[in-house]
């Protein structure tokens, strides 16, 4: 078995599509959007993600600004962006201060202007299952942009059901890093999708269980370790931001399972190849895809002016 390796390109590509008309029908409204984002350092990989993103939004018709700023400045850059009228999105390009400085400044972010998902606004409505923000059902929820590129990839990798409350249902998952950024939101989506997640981080063990027969997943504690939680995974998603982590192998994972790597410096040895179904080596451009979907989203629930 060889496995198929899933390029993020085609995929993101779909999407954009789909945005640039949703963009288009807001132009031929008078509305124009633009999107600031925020950033620390002139070199290395928020750097190169931003040069990315700027592609990214304009290739659908959104206005991109980088704006550079010092870790001191960086609250005023925020509440700058929140105020100014002309901005519709705003993303964080990290590290701008320290980790806790981080997780503080994407408070700040007004939630209308969030487009990356993580304010806590959003983020009760996502740990609550909830998928609207108005009980009408008008206007969908916005949910963290890479945890939901992920899930796009894995349905594109043909992972999910008929069931539409329950895609996942009846799904095993691994996700390795807990972070507030991704494998936290991430664990929690596939959860909500009725898949049990086993979320392995340098804290210990937890497992999320699917929201079947609730309304939203349940998280408890476990004591499962890391040969059995990928042994027993369907999909065995990784992001582990380090160069000293142990690489996921082959011989450690389900045949077939599809593998899902999401980290700046790879996490899977090439033998997963031999035994995974299929390979995502990256997720970067349907971040932005989904970001830049997010984004109308906002503007469209927003009322002009």
């Amino acid at each position: 078995m060889s496995a198929t390796v899933l390029d993020p390109s085609p995929v993101a590509a779909a999407f954009r599509e789909e945005v640039r008309g949703h963009v288009r029908h807001l132009v031929e409204q008078g509305r124009s959007l633009r999107v600031v984002g925020l950033i620390s350092q002139e070199k290395g990989p928020a750097a190169t993600y931003a040069r990315y993103a700027q592609r990214g939004f304009e290739d659908v018709g959104i206005t991109f600004e980088l704006r550079h700023t010092e870790a001191a400045q960086a609250e005023a850059a925020v509440a700058a962006a929140n105020t100014d009228p002309d901005v519709d999105g705003v993303f964080l390009y990290y590290p701008l201060t320290d980790r806790a400085g981080d997780r503080w400044l994407r408070e700040l972010v007004d939630p209308r202007k969030d487009i990356e998902g993580m304010h806590s606004f959003w983020g009760r409505l996502l740990y609550e299952n909830e998928r609207f923000v108005d009980p009408e059902h008008r206007h969908r929820a916005i949910l963290p942009c890479t945890p939901l590129a992920i899930l796009k990839l894995l349905e594109a990798a043909g992972l999910h059901s008929d069931r539409e409350a329950a895609p996942l249902e009846g799904v095993t998952a691994c996700v390795i890093n807990r972070s507030d950024v991704v494998g936290r939101p991430l664990a929690a989506m596939l959860a909500n999708d009725g898949a049990r997640v086993h979320s392995l981080d340098l804290t210990g063990p937890l497992t999320f269980e699917p929201a079947i027969g609730r309304h939203a997943h349940d998280v408890r504690d476990s004591d499962i370790d890391r040969h059995a939680a990928l042994a027993a995974a369907d999909v065995v998603i990784s992001a582990v931001p380090s160069r000293d982590f142990e690489l996921v192998r082959g011989e450690e994972i389900r045949e077939g399972a599809i593998c899902v790597d999401v980290a700046e410096f790879t996490n899977f040895d090439s033998s997963v190849h031999e035994r995974a179904s299929v390979f995502v080596p990256r997720v970067g451009p349907l971040t932005i895809a989904m970001a830049a979907r997010n984004l109308v989203r906002l503007a469209s629930a927003r009322r002009p002016g």
